[in-house]
């Protein structure tokens, strides 16, 4: 089997290059090579597809090569300057060869066959072609950051900078992408809106999992003109299993590092009128200092005050962060905006504690969260979250190796 990262380009033309050498003499029709004795029949024909000089090939066709006698004893696909490799398998017995995966917009690439008859005459063919330029172009982004060591309630969230708005084009980017894991667990993708779709585990990610995230973008066919640019990948660590539960009844937040208490901390929640949400939510980041202003929640004027040691909960502003001027209530009142206000001692330690990603469940308020306010995974059941998908099936990760 040839493996590497594919293409898979094709066009309504089939170029059949025919290479064989025909006798012992050398030179020939410029494509055989090698030889000795036997008959013609006995040679073998290659078959490229796109054909040679292919000016708009469509990127998420399929390069094939065919041998009609014989067996290919190699394939390669190279792009770029620098000939970077893309690759393919081979079936039917050595006598054909795909591509794996969708190529590149705009680029030249270049297929080099060989292959050996049946009669042991070997032969050489090639394809240079080019992937056409489309009218709509898909550029992404993805998180975590590369790198990262994230919290066991972590999404993968993968951002489009246009809308993918058919079921044809997610089931395309679904399949399109991989998720890599040293301990393979089972997950699904989920689409929030047309621009985002979201995968996590079925329960929250086991501690030290690593994880490798591709998503094979480059030529997909997302919808009518719109391709992929380019492919993304990312890697992560799963943190340590840090998992808070604030209680606005008691007052009381109370964090765990692998399912032993390490602090408990008195807080204040959101007062009536400003109640918090209840809900199951992740880190989603942190900083040191912020401004918090009512301005950005619709209510200009009603307080404007510097903050330290936030984390962020949700995309409407719900934090955990120092609060000096409620250290009386907390522990005893609610009498925030909605935010989870601590001591500046506890709000330090928990801002020093807490990766991006891990949980935070609270308990006890008027409101509950809505999915979407943030990376908001496990606002779902995991059958909810199902029905969210395109394909509409988990799917299990793949070894990393």
């Amino acid at each position: 089997m040839l493996k590497g990262r594919a293409g898979t380009v094709g066009t309504v033309v089939a170029g059949a290059v025919v290479i064989a050498a025909a006798g012992c003499s050398s030179g020939g029709d410029g494509g055989g090579r090698g030889g000795g004795g036997g008959k013609a029949e006995d040679a073998v024909k290659l078959a490229i597809t796109p054909a040679t000089g292919t000016r708009q090939a469509a990127p998420d066709k399929p390069v094939t090569v065919t041998a009609d006698k014989g067996k290919l004893t190699s394939v390669t696909l190279t792009y770029g300057k620098k000939g970077a490799k893309a690759g393919g398998k081979l079936a039917s017995g050595g006598r054909s060869w795909t591509s794996s995966w969708t190529l590149r917009p705009s680029t030249t690439y270049t297929v080099t066959a060989k292959a050996t008859g049946d009669g042991g005459k070997q032969a050489t063919a090639t394809s240079t072609f080019t992937t056409l330029t489309p009218g709509k172009k898909l550029e992404s982004g993805m998180s975590p950051l590369d790198g990262e060591t994230v919290g066991v309630g972590m999404p993968v969230q993968l951002l489009l900078s246009k809308p993918v708005s058919t079921k044809a084009g997610k089931v395309a980017v679904e399949k399109a992408l991989e998720v890599r894991m040293s301990k393979p667990v089972e997950g699904a993708w989920y689409w929030v809106g047309d621009r985002e779709v979201d995968f996590r585990p079925r329960d929250y990610w086991p501690s030290g999992q690593k994880v490798e995230v591709v998503a094979h973008l480059a030529g997909l066919k997302a919808g009518e003109g719109l391709y992929g640019m380019k492919d993304r990948s990312i890697g992560f660590t799963v943190g340590p299993r840090h998992i808070t539960t604030v209680d606005a009844k008691k007052h009381r937040a109370t964090v765990t590092d692998g399912g032993r208490t390490v602090r408990t901390m008195k807080v204040s929640l959101g007062k009536p009128g400003h109640d918090s949400y209840s809900g199951t939510m992740i880190a989603q980041e942190k900083a040191a200092r912020i401004v918090m202003d009512s301005a950005t929640t619709g209510d200009p004027g009603e307080y404007r005050i510097p903050t330290k040691w936030n984390v962020r909960l949700t995309y409407s502003g719900t934090f955990v962060h120092s609060a000096p001027w409620s250290t009386d209530a907390q522990g005893n009142d609610n009498v925030s905006h909605g935010c989870v206000n601590a001591s500046p001692g506890d709000a330090k330690w928990f801002f020093d504690f807490t990766n991006r990603g891990d949980v935070v469940k609270v308990t006890g308020t008027s409101r509950q969260l809505r999915f979407g306010n943030g990376p908001t995974p496990w606002a779902k059941s995991w059958d909810g979250w199902l029905k969210g998908g395109a394909v509409g099936r988990p799917v299990m990760g793949t070894p990393l190796t």
